[in-house]
C-alpha cells in the first residue's frame, strides 16, 4: 500500500500490495458482455453509472461492501460525464456511507460545520492531522459566548451553548464543553460525521467551492500522491487525484492520524473497480504498441 501511497511508483501493478477482493466476479462479466439497467434500460458494464447500482447480473455478494468511519458527501458538478466519473465507485462499495449529489441540489451544513471537512486545496486549508486541533478550536468558539474567530473571513457561529459567564465556573463551562466536543484523546469517538468531496474537473469548481453552504466548512487539503488514473485532465499535474482516489487517501490518513489507529487495508476495496479498469486499460495500450 505504502508504493501507491507515497512516490507512487510506476509498476506492472501498482495496486499489488493492496488488500483487494478477487476481480473474478468482473472477468466474468467481462466475458459475458454488457448488461441493461433494471432502472433505466441502459447498456451498462459491471453497474450503471447513472442509477448508481450495480447490473442485477453481478453476483451481488461477491462484490465488496466496506464500512466507513465518516459518511461521505460527494457534490458532482452538473457537466461531469457520468460514464468518466469514479464517484460512483465510493457509492456502490460503500452504499450506506456515501450520498452523491448533482450541484446546485446539496445539503444544508451550517448546523454540523464543525463536524465536517470540505476536501479542498488552498492557502486556507490544513493537513489531516491538524483536524483535531482545528475541531477543538471550533468546539470553543460555538460553546463561549462573544468568542469570535480570529480569522476575519469566517462568520460567527450562530448557535451557541447558553452560558452566562458571570455565573458559570469554569469548570462548569469545561462540562458544557466536553459535552459538545469530542477531545483529541477520545480516539473511540470519530471527531468528525461527514467529509465533503467535489467531482469536477479542477476548471469547474470555482462555482462550487465558493457557494455560501460550503464556505463555511473547515477544508482540508492531503499529502501529495500521484494520480494513477487513465484520464488525467490534460495540462495538469499528476497529483491532481480522482475522486476515489481521493476518498481512499484521505480515509487512510484519517484512520492513522486522527483516530490513530494502524491502518490495516480496511478501505483498500474502495479500489477494487479502479484498479481493475487500471489493469484492463493498460493491459490494451501495452497491446497497442509497436
Amino acid at each position: 500500500m505504502e508504493a501507491i501511497a507515497s512516490d507512487q511508483q510506476q509498476t506492472d501493478d501498482p495496486f499489488q500490495s493492496l488488500k483487494l477482493a478477487s476481480h473474478d466476479v468482473l472477468e466474468r462479466a467481462l466475458q459475458n458482455g454488457r448488461s441493461t439497467c433494471h432502472r433505466c434500460n441502459g447498456s451498462r458494464m459491471f453497474y450503471c453509472y447513472t442509477c448508481h447500482a450495480l447490473l442485477k447480473s453481478l453476483p451481488h455478494e461477491e462484490i465488496p461492501e466496506i464500512k466507513l468511519p465518516l459518511n461521505i458527501d460527494i457534490i458532482k458538478h452538473p457537466n461531469e460525464t457520468d460514464g468518466k466519473s469514479t464517484a460512483v465507485h465510493a457509492k456502490l462499495l460503500a452504499p450506506n456511507d456515501v450520498n452523491i449529489y448533482i450541484y446546485p441540489c446539496i445539503p444544508e451544513y451550517e448546523d454540523l460545520k464543525h463536524e465536517i471537512v470540505l476536501l479542498f486545496p488552498g492557502v486556507d486549508s490544513i493537513s489531516v492531522e491538524d483536524i483535531p486541533a482545528h475541531v477543538q478550536k471550533m468546539c470553543k468558539m460555538t460553546a463561549v459566548p462573544g468568542k469570535e474567530t480570529t480569522d476575519s473571513k469566517e462568520e460567527p457561529f450562530p448557535k451557541r451553548l447558553k452560558l452566562d459567564l458571570q455565573e458559570c465556573s469554569s469548570s462548569l463551562i469545561e462540562n458544557k464543553l466536553a459535552k459538545h466536543c469530542v477531545t483529541a484523546e477520545q480516539k473511540t469517538k470519530p471527531l468528525l460525521k461527514k467529509a465533503v468531496f467535489i467531482d469536477s474537473t479542477w476548471n469547474q469548481t470555482g462555482k462550487i467551492i465558493t457557494d455560501e453552504r460550503l464556505r463555511a466548512l473547515m477544508k482540508v487539503e492531503l499529502k501529495t500522491r500521484k494520480t494513477c488514473f487513465w484520464r488525467h485532465q490534460k495540462g495538469s499535474p499528476k497529483e491532481y487525484l480522482s475522486t476515489i482516489e481521493a476518498i481512499y487517501y484521505f480515509l487512510i490518513d484519517y484512520h492513522k492520524d486522527v483516530l490513530k489507529l494502524d491502518y490495516k487495508g480496511e478501505y483498500d476495496n474502495l479500489l477494487f473497480f479502479f484498479s481493475f479498469m487500471h489493469r484492463l486499460i493498460k493491459t490494451k495500450l501495452d497491446a497497442s504498441k509497436p
